[in-house]
């Protein structure tokens, strides 16, 4: 028998509460977020987020505590086992990202060094 496919990606209530706001705000019932990944800033890479109404071909569907958010087929590798928070504090509010495959942050924070998760940990539970 084989063995359950891992949810790339998890959320906190906190994000998944306002990822919710956010669609429900957007006006497209259908909406999600699909996150990603991109070459960029000092440190290499950048995460993305965009609202789509639907996935690409071969994006990754996450659902969550009620939300849908969709993972950029590329960034799959890099975002295995990610958990997804959003933060707020007195003088921001963001989505945070606590990655295991991250390897260093600049000063910033908006900038990470990903080094992809291992094949063989797609398919663990």
């Amino acid at each position: 028998m084989p063995l359950p496919k891992m949810q790339a990606m998890r959320l906190t209530q906190a994000a998944a509460d306002r990822v919710r706001e956010l669609v429900e705000a957007s006006g497209h019932a259908s909406a999600g977020l699909r996150v990603g990944v991109t070459k960029g800033g000092c440190a290499g890479m950048e995460y993305t987020m965009e609202f789509v109404d639907a996935p690409a071909k071969f994006d990754e569907i996450v659902e969550d505590r009620g939300v849908r958010v969709f993972i950029d087929a590329k960034a799959v590798l890099y975002l295995l086992g990610t958990e997804m928070d959003y933060v707020t504090d007195k003088l921001s509010a963001k989505f945070v990202f606590n990655n295991p495959n991250q390897t260093s942050a600049c000063g910033c924070g908006e900038s990470i060094a990903l080094t992809p998760a291992r094949p063989e940990a797609l398919g663990a539970a």
